[in-house]
């Protein structure tokens, strides 16, 4: 599981480095580390740390921590999100939107939904913008087909990955 962490540590050198080092001990990956010189808390300095650690592992890296005098501050599992933005053009109209993002809602869990729809011009070609953000790549690909297969039996085009 990816983690986002926010420690104090002593303000003095070398206990940066002796706060990362139980992470790999416990089989963790670091991926980011961003220390913050001027929050300086009681002597001890903000980290924020990013990594991959089993959840077994993390518990054993807890106990690490506060055997060394590591505050956590704030812990959380670090999400993953994937947008895109579909162009659809065509004869269509705000219900139509609506329904899509109901189908949609259906297959998958969405973290965000932006809808942008122009009604002026003719009642014949319509624009709506559609900025979607999901949580896996899978979600991504079962949103382009989604999209591909409704578009194409609605006789709308689509346009993949414009930015707004």
């Amino acid at each position: 599981m990816k983690i986002n962490a926010d420690v104090y540590v002593k303000d003095i050198p070398g206990q940066l480095v002796a706060s990362l080092e139980p992470i790999s001990t416990f089989d963790g990956n670091i991926i980011g580390v961003v220390h913050n010189r001027e929050q300086v808390i009681s002597g001890k300095i903000l980290v924020n740390i990013i990594f991959d650690i089993s959840a077994e592992n993390l518990e054993l890296l807890k106990k690490e921590w506060k055997a060394r005098d590591v505050v956590i501050v704030n812990m959380g599992e670090a999400v993953e999100n994937y947008s895109m933005d579909y162009m659809l053009v065509g004869k269509l109209n705000a219900s139509d939107i609506d329904d899509m993002i109901n189908e949609i809602s259906e297959s998958m869990e969405m973290e965000s939904v932006e809808v942008g729809y122009s009604a002026s011009g003719s009642k014949d070609s319509r624009t709506a913008m559609v900025s979607v953000t999901v949580r896996s790549v899978n979600d991504l690909r079962k949103l382009d087909s989604y999209f591909s297969e409704r578009t194409k039996n609605a006789g709308l085009t689509y346009i993949r990955g414009v930015d707004a």
